[in-house]
């Protein structure tokens, strides 16, 4: 992944190589009153959502597998994301691809990255 980050992905029109993967970490922001303009800081864990680039396993789904984890803070532990969560998510490898669609022209990657 780091590789393809350097190279240029998605950015560079090309598809992520197979072995990619993306962690995406979700936090509930808040504002940090006590610092210079109040700004806008991580507060408690929300999710935690996952891709990995297979182009045969995945085929069916843009080469992408994906998960989604809801954290439970009083519990301090993930499960799988569900119906119930939003937004909504099944318990398997094309949890994510319908969302995903939307991107397709980026290899189903909904994240820029800042400038290299």
């Amino acid at each position: 992944m780091i590789k393809a980050y350097k190279a240029g992905y998605p950015a560079n029109g090309k598809p992520f190589p197979d072995g990619a993967m993306m962690a995406k970490v979700h936090w509930n922001a808040k504002v940090n009153p006590g610092e210079p303009g109040a700004p806008t800081i991580p507060g408690p864990q929300h999710d935690v959502d996952l891709m990995v680039k297979d182009s045969k396993r995945f085929a069916d789904s843009g080469g992408w597998g994906y998960g989604a984890f809801e954290y439970n803070a009083a519990s301090d532990t993930f499960t799988p994301a569900t119906f119930k969560d939003k937004p909504p998510q099944g318990n398997d490898a094309k949890c994510g691809f319908a969302c995903h669609t939307a991107v397709k022209t980026k290899d189903y990657v909904f994240t820029d990255y800042a400038h290299r």
